[in-house]
């Protein structure tokens, strides 16, 4: 099988996704959490006889000055929901909780969570920060890395393609994720930026083995007529099964922890076991041929 030949067509659905995801960005839009957004959080767990609208209703009739304005509710499958409102003091949360009792029965608080505008926005900041500094620190390292690359082949090249593709793997898992949150009680939160960190990692580690199979190519090659594609292609070959293997022992271990490890984390999980899949497609089918593509157009 040839990686090398069919790239324009790999290049051209990637190129789709990519836009697809980045107009899911703008519409409907990510759904951010209270992390980035400011606001209170209550998960309350409510008697077998309440509904969603039964407590609905409890919220509409709670007094209180100021209201608690724009609130969201979302019913989970363990019997209780989520509610999302503008930040609370601990006075107005302990008297919501009293008129929840009131109104629908003996309800049990699992979580809640409150964090202020202004600390919502520096997370927001801060995490767009640590995915620019990850980025720009792969592309020094790999410059670095791949410094005595034969043929005048720039290593910066290897440096800029590992993060194109990176960007590649992010803003298609964001894209997912974006569709997800529209039917789902899924969040964008900090959380979802560390495992989106955590694919950059996972992606360049992939990537980069295939580009130091290219490099010990080109240095060790008895046939110097040999093309850059030919070398590249020889060198996707000979990466596959390690990656493939890779690949599939990680997703082994991460679909055993989304199905019977805990409900906080399941999220987490899942965007791993997409950006390891995506990761992986865009080692094998992106990355390289992105770097014969540059080189012929040199």
């Amino acid at each position: 099988m040839s990686f090398i030949k069919p790239a324009k067509v790999f290049l051209s659905i990637s190129g789709a996704l990519v836009a697809i995801s980045l107009v899911l960005l703008v519409t409907p839009g990510p759904k951010l959490s209270i992390d980035f957004t400011g606001g209170t959080m209550m998960e309350l767990g409510i008697p077998s006889d309440a509904t969603r609208d039964t407590v609905a209703n409890a919220l509409e009739t709670f007094e209180n000055d100021p209201p608690l304005g724009n609130t969201t509710l979302s019913a989970t499958k363990d019997s209780s929901v989520l509610i999302r409102m503008r930040d609370l003091s601990n006075e107005e949360h302990l008297a919501l909780v009293d008129h929840f009792t009131a109104t629908i029965g003996k309800v049990s608080e699992r979580q809640f969570t409150t964090i202020g505008p202004t600390v919502g926005s520096t997370l927001k900041k801060r995490s767009m920060w640590a995915l620019a500094i990850a980025a720009f620190a792969i592309i020094l390292y790999v410059a670095f890395a791949f410094r005595k690359i034969p043929r005048k082949l720039s290593p910066w090249r290897f440096g800029v393609i590992a993060v194109v593709t990176l960007l590649h793997d992010v803003i298609i898992t964001v894209g997912v994720f974006v569709v997800i949150s529209q039917y789902t009680s899924f969040e964008f939160d900090t959380l979802f930026i560390t495992a989106l960190l955590t694919i950059l990692g996972y992606s360049v580690n992939d990537t980069i083995v295939i580009f130091d199979r290219i490099r010990d190519n080109l240095l060790n090659q008895s046939n110097r007529s040999d093309s850059f594609e030919d070398v590249a292609e020889k060198s996707l070959q000979q990466s596959i099964t390690r990656s493939l293997n890779t690949s599939i022992s990680t997703l082994i271990m991460l679909c055993s922890l989304f199905i019977f490890g805990s409900e906080s984390i399941r999220w987490f999980v899942l965007t791993l076991i997409v950006g390891a899949v995506i990761g992986t497609y865009s080692s094998l089918f992106i990355a390289t041929p992105l770097l014969v593509l540059w080189k012929k157009k040199s």
